[in-house]
């Protein structure tokens, strides 16, 4: 268990560095996720603070999905974030996966912040 911790946690660290390479000023769409919930945020690190959040535990979409931890729900949580960073004055961002793999419930939050209006 503690090897798996380290390798996220390299993963983790490799992503961050290329984004920041890449960012130039752009604030960065994070996502966590865990068993039951997937969580994401727009975090203007310039200014250290966070622009947008939306997750699973919300008000507004807990009563829209069964459960936390699947792609619709994933895909509810992307269009949620988008529309408040959207709101917020923000539509340039950099995807910061963290070290989670861009694929199922990651890829379906990202694809939703897409259509959603984010560009990244």
């Amino acid at each position: 268990m503690a090897n798996a911790k380290k390798l996220m946690a390299r993963r983790k660290q490799r992503n961050r560095a290329q984004i920041a390479k890449k960012a130039a000023g752009r604030p960065r769409l994070s996502v966590h996720r865990t068993g039951k919930n997937i969580y994401a945020q727009v975090i203007d690190d310039v200014q250290g603070h966070t622009v947008a959040a939306a997750s699973t535990l919300d008000k507004d979409l807990k009563s829209k999905i069964k459960t936390g931890a699947d792609v619709t729900a994933a895909a509810e949580v992307g269009k949620l974030v988008a529309e408040r960073a959207v709101k917020a004055g923000i539509k340039d961002v950099v995807f910061d996966r963290g070290g989670y793999r861009y694929h199922g419930r990651v890829k379906a939050l990202a694809d939703a912040a897409r259509e959603a209006g984010l560009a990244f």
